[in-house]
């Protein structure tokens, strides 16, 4: 049975229309890490505050997540919720802290690692302060944007799992994949089962878009995407959407971000069973979408070093990218993002600027 919420109702349905694959008057945007250390807000509040005790405290994350609607008013056409991938491998039973990256003092080297795993992770236990956050957060929007939910994907979450924290060579997590192909197969797997369940409990909770992240994807070669990363990833799809079936719950748009795995476009279009596939920097939008088609809807893919060139810079890049890929038409099935998240120092008013360009060149002329 869905579960009753008296949420205010959305007055701004933009990235929701996109997702659908539907034409909009112009692309919706909004920017990962959108609520970060780039804002001063968000430096400030940090002060007096760890990373996940604010993730742990709706209040707290509510607040950090409504931070870049206030400031960017009729700008944004979505929040994101403010959490990070890592609470999956601690509802699994793994210490993670932040430090200031992803650190994990216990990481799983050998295959007697996997017991200290948790067998049955009961999700809505150890991740309901998210799904609190989310509903909390639905109501403080008042309607003026969608929330979205997200995880990392199976992969990511592996590698970081294995690796310890983050990794220029990912020989750990790799040598895995080579050594022990089935137990990764088989872990892969499991962290999806908790990805899936995860997800649903926040669509549950109020998220009405999810995003699954898989950061380190460009670390896998096209054959082992496919073979370990793109199953993982395509059972997360098919069971959030049983899921919300089974529960009688509207099913929500679910993005796919696999940064660097554009040799695998049209699989992950035909086969992955997300409805927008979200697109790094390094690939063209046009390309992109001739080798997609019109069944999906691509998201991106600015790449997010043009917000340091300046304003010349970053208006003369948006309107490039615009008429290249719109040729003066509205845009169709397009979220507009960059190829990657916002960093620290960008001045939050280039920011502003650049959503501001997006709004203007990518209306139909």
């Amino acid at each position: 049975m869905a579960p009753q919420h008296d949420f205010p109702p959305l007055t701004n349905d933009l990235i929701l229309r996109a997702a659908r694959g539907e034409q909009t008057e112009r692309a919706p945007v909004w920017v990962m890490r959108q609520a970060g250390r780039y804002l001063p807000e968000y430096r400030e509040l940090r002060k007096n505050h760890e990373f996940f005790e604010i993730c742990q405290t709706p209040a707290l994350a509510a607040e950090f997540t409504l931070q870049p609607i206030r400031r960017y008013s009729g700008l944004l056409d979505a929040a994101i919720i403010f959490c990070d991938i890592m609470v999956v491998p601690q509802a699994m039973g793994l210490e993670v802290i932040m430090n200031p990256g992803p650190s994990l003092p216990n990481p799983i080297r050998e295959l007697e690692d996997l017991k200290r795993l948790r067998e049955k992770v009961d999700v809505d236990k150890e991740l309901g302060y998210v799904y609190d956050a989310i509903t909390l957060t639905r109501k403080e929007l008042k309607g003026q944007v969608p929330l979205i939910g997200f995880c990392g994907a199976p992969w990511t979450l592996m590698a970081y799992m294995i690796e310890g924290g983050g990794s220029k060579s990912f020989q750990l997590a790799k040598s895995w994949l080579f050594k022990y192909p089935e137990e990764s197969k088989a872990l892969l797997l499991k962290i999806g089962d908790v990805c899936a369940d995860y997800l649903v409990g926040q669509i549950k909770a109020g998220a009405q878009m999810a995003q699954v992240f898989d950061s380190w994807a460009s670390e896998l070669s096209t054959y082992d995407f496919m073979t370990f990363s793109l199953p993982s990833l395509k059972h997360i799809a098919n069971k959030v959407r049983s899921r919300l079936g089974a529960e009688g719950i509207p099913q929500v748009p679910l993005t796919l971000f696999a940064k660097g795995a554009n040799s695998t476009l049209d699989i992950q279009a035909k086969e992955a069973g997300y409805d927008t596939i979200g697109l790094d920097w390094i690939y063209d939008l046009a390309t992109a979408r001739s080798i997609v088609g019109d069944g999906v809807a691509l998201q991106g893919n600015f790449d997010p070093n043009v917000l340091y060139g300046g304003r010349e810079a970053i208006d003369r890049e948006v309107k490039r990218v615009c008429q290249s890929f719109l040729g003066g038409k509205a845009p169709k099935a397009w979220i507009a993002n960059l190829g990657h998240g916002i960093t620290p120092g960008v001045d939050p008013d280039d920011l502003k600027f650049f959503l501001e360009c997006v709004h203007k060149y990518s209306a139909a002329s």
